[in-house]
Parts: C-alpha cells; structure tokens; sequence
C-alpha cells in the first residue's frame, strides 16, 4: 500500500484530519483504526457510556500502576478503541477550556497557539444549536447542543451555588468561564455527535481516503532521520507496510502515541535499550510530562427521587426506552454530567481552578449500575494540576499495554486544591435549596471535618478517580523535553507529526474532547500549508 499521508488512530483529532486532508482528491489519505466500527448502538444512544465504558470490544481497559499519590491504588482509564476513538464513548461533554490556557501555550514559544489563533478553528468544526456570535459558529460539522433533560437536584445545585456567592454563566465556552450553568453536548437530535460521525460519516465514501479498522501499529519505518511509512498488524495477524510519500500523523492519544514513538526506536535511548528496541533517535520527552485531571466525586442521599429511583425498575425503564425511541428525549439523551460549574478555590486567583460535574444519580462506577438509594453526586476535579507522570513501555511488543504512573496529588498545590474543592462541593451543600433536599452527606460521611486537612487528603488519596483526560506526553515546544514543535512536527525527524492531547504543553482547564478537535483542525491547517 502506498499513501501520500497515514493518520494513526481515528479518535478525536484524527477524523478530523483525515477529512480534512481528503478533501483535496490529490491527496491519497489512509486512516488507520487499531479498533472496530462504531456499530454498537449503545455508542450512539447518549447514556450508553453507561454501556461501552469498560466494554474490551470498543475500550482498550487501561489501568495505571498502583499510585504513591492515591495511597497505592490503580485506576481504570477508558480509552476509545473504536471509529471515534474516546469521543465515542465519553460523557459528550463539550469545553473548551479558558482563553488564558492557549496564550499560555503562545507564551511558552509555540507560534500560532494563542487564543486568537485557535478561537477560530472551535468555531470552524462547530455547528452551535445556540447559533453564531463572537465565540461560537455554525455549519461546521460537530452538532453542539443544549440539554434536553432536566433535573429538579441539578436545578438545585445551581441555585444553591448561586446562594453561596458564585454567579450564574450561560456558556461557559463565552467571554469567560467563571461561574456555574449547564453543560454543552457533542449530541444532534437526541443522539451522540461523536467524531466518527461528524467527520468521518459525511465522506467516507471518498475515493482517495482509505479507513482500515483492526490495524494495530507495530512501528514507523524510518531511512535515517526520514519517515518513509509504516507497519501494522491486521485483523487476521498478518504485518502490512504502507509507504508514504509524505507524512505519518500519529493520532493515537496520549497513551498510545508515545507508545508507537517509542516501539519505532523514538525516545529516551536508555529506556528504549532496556525493552529490547534499538534506539534510531534520542528524544527524552517521549511518554514524559504525563497529566489528567483527578476527580473527588462526593455522593449525598436525598429525601426525595432522583434518576437512581427511575431506572430501578424494569416497568420505568421500559418507559425510558419508549420516550427515547419516540422522541428522542428523556434519560437517555442524558450525557455524563447536567449541572458545571468553574469556580476559584481562592478569590486572588485569575481564573478558576477546579470544576464541578455534577449528575442526578449516583454510582461507584459507569458501567456497574446506581446505588440502591436516592442520591446525586458532585464531582470536583483541579482543573491546572502541576504533577506530571509518565507512559513507559512493557516490553517491544506493541501488543503489550504500556504502564501508566499518573503520579497524581505529588505536589502539595494540587493536594491544597483538591482538599479546597472538596470543601467547597460540602459548603455548597449547605445552602438552600439544595441543603433541604439532603437526607445524609454518603461520601465522605458528615463525621469527616471540614477543617481536618489531613483528614480530608487521605479521604481523596483513597476515594478519587480519573476523570479520563489525559494529556502532554508527546508535548509541543522547544525545550528539552519537548517531543514536537509548534507546527507538531517531531523535533529531529523528517515526516512525522503527532496531532492529538497528547502535544498539549500544559493540560487545558476543562474537558478535552473539544480541544483534541480543535488541535485536529490546526494540524490540518499546518500540514497542508507547511508540508
């Protein structure tokens, strides 16, 4: 097989690319997807994370080394292993971070980054229910949509919030993301607008674009400092070569990316050596600069129902599916989380630093069915964690998962910050309307206090969890440890760029779907005006 342009990995940011470099029928583009088709329904029904996450057929079930920072434990990481990558199975959530994330990126030397550089490129993949104005667009190919469901315990959150002092923001993707409201969804007419279907659906009848499914990467194939293709494993085991003529894009994620990197001889040559690979090019950042947002999620019982008592029996389900199959409304165009909220842990700061998610149900994982009680959670994540781990191989098959080493609440801000937000999610909880709804606080019980520190640390060490973001381990600049540079193109190697979360130099303050849509557009930009 021959190609002028490989996209490794039909997530987020590859699908865009990949229509994007296919739209000029000069272009011969293949797209390479280590997962299958996206034809499981419950991909496409919005609750059905529910159902996928955790699901080996369309989810690769990562799981970290057991942590230092969460007293020894190890975390499930979901990641898409399907056409649509993560953004097929994720909570549909759409944010796009704060303006101040991307000028910090221009300020750490990566021309075209900023946020006037990049506003336009959200804009460009968006088609906002809401319509047009100075920070949104229409006609693009991502359907963002309002909530079509509400909650009176959402509604209460809100207001509650509001009685403890934080302003009401009705598009946190505005002028400014301070304050609490309701979510955006990546969803059109009550179904999942994944990546998939927004870029991929519309022109995958292409001519000059190839989509092949259950390809795993074995290697890039380089002739010194120059890539000159690919091998992969297909579905039946057999090890395919693809020759490009121009570049191999890695889209792969920020596991996955970096794995690849380094199974190709790219990476620190001292790790390289010690998994039997011989080292082509030394390039410490690779798998470096690891980092997520770790999330406190705190359940509280209710006096009066919530969605656990409407799913509980299988007459109220079936009620559920008919509404849904109807009219494409109730439960089931739930995405993970209604009610948000960006707020400070400290008025001092510029902008805020934790975020809430907040869900009219409650559970100890998706995947494993809600609690037996009437309750709600609030979720509390750090929004600009400074700890930062590590992707490091298993050996030289690329069959074998990478260890992940999060290394999670290792510096004593994100420790201080995950504790303030904790007591925050408490506070709120005490202020009308919300506190009349609370029969008992579940998780952590009440008998925790809110000025016990030390207390309230471990209770996070031992109860937090991921929530699914992570990020940096093939950064984007120009010091040592970076592994790209800002047109993405991998620092000492003709041909190959990495274009996913993975190149972010810092983590962006929110979910990062939109922006690993948002860095698909701008490697699109970059590769077809600066091959």
């Amino acid at each position: 097989m021959e190609a002028d342009y490989v996209v490794v990995g039909a997530g987020s940011s590859g699908c865009v690319i990949a229509n994007r470099l296919s739209a000029d029928p000069k272009n011969r583009v293949i797209l390479l997807e280590a997962g299958g088709r996206d034809i499981n329904p419950w991909i496409h029904i919005p609750v059905g994370y529910f159902k996928t996450m955790h699901n080996p057929s369309v989810d690769w079930c990562y799981k970290t080394e057991p942590d230092p920072g969460l007293n020894g434990r190890s975390l499930d990481w979901p990641r898409g292993k399907v056409l649509g990558g993560s953004s097929s199975l994720n909570g549909l959530l759409y944010v796009r971070g704060q303006k101040q994330d991307y000028d910090r990126w221009r300020q750490m030397g990566n021309k075209g980054w900023s946020w006037e550089d990049v506003l336009p490129l959200f804009k460009r993949s968006e088609d906002q229910e809401r319509g047009a104005d100075d920070h949104h667009g229409t006609g693009g190919p991502l359907s963002v949509s309002n909530m079509r469901i509400q909650r009176p315990i959402c509604d209460a959150w809100v207001a509650a919030a509001q009685s403890a002092g934080y302003p009401f923001n009705p598009d946190y993707n505005g002028e400014q993301q301070d304050g609490v409201g309701y979510f955006q969804l990546t969803t059109r007419n009550g179904r999942r607008c994944s990546a998939a279907v927004a870029f991929l659906k519309p022109i995958r009848n292409r001519p000059n674009l190839q989509i092949i499914t259950h390809a795993l990467v074995k290697r890039v194939n380089l002739d010194g400092k120059k890539t000159t293709g690919l091998t992969f494993i297909d579905r039946s085991g057999r090890e395919q070569t693809i020759t490009v003529t121009r570049e191999v894009i890695l889209s792969a994620g920020a596991i996955n990316s970096p794995q690849i990197l380094m199974l190709s001889g790219i990476g620190d040559a001292g790790h390289l050596k010690e998994n039997g690979i011989e080292p082509l090019h030394d390039l410490s950042g690779v798998g470096r600069g690891l980092q997520d947002h770790l999330q406190a999620r705190l359940v509280f019982k209710c006096n009066e129902p919530t969605l656990n008592d409407e799913v509980r029996s299988l007459f109220n389900q079936a009620k559920i599916a008919l509404k849904y199959a109807m009219f494409r409304a109730g439960p089931m165009t739930m995405a993970a989380s209604l009610a948000t909220g960006f707020l400070k842990t400290h008025p001092d700061l510029e902008t805020p630093d934790i975020q809430f998610h907040v869900q009219p149900w409650s559970a100890d994982s998706p995947g494993e069915g809600v609690h037996p009680f009437s309750a709600f959670t609030m979720s509390v994540c750090q929004l600009r964690p400074e700890s930062r781990g590590e992707i490091v191989l298993n050996g030289p098959d690329p069959r074998s998962y990478p260890k992940i080493h999060p290394n999670y609440l290792a510096t004593e801000r994100d420790c201080r910050t995950i504790v303030d937000g904790v007591n925050i999610a408490r506070n709120i909880a005490l202020h009308a309307p919300l506190a009349s709804k609370i029969s008992e606080q579940f998780r952590p019980t009440a008998d925790l206090n809110m000025d016990d520190y030390e207390g309230t640390l471990n209770w996070a060490r031992d109860n937090t969890a991921s929530i699914y973001h992570p990020t940096g381990t093939c950064r984007m600049g120009h010091e040592p440890h970076a592994v790209v540079d800002d047109a993405l193109k991998v620092h000492g190697i003709k041909g190959l760029r990495v274009a996913d979360c993975s190149i972010m130099p810092e983590i962006v303050s929110g979910n990062t779907n939109a922006p690993a849509i948002m860095i698909g557009e701008k490697a699109s930009d970059l590769i077809l005006s600066n091959p």
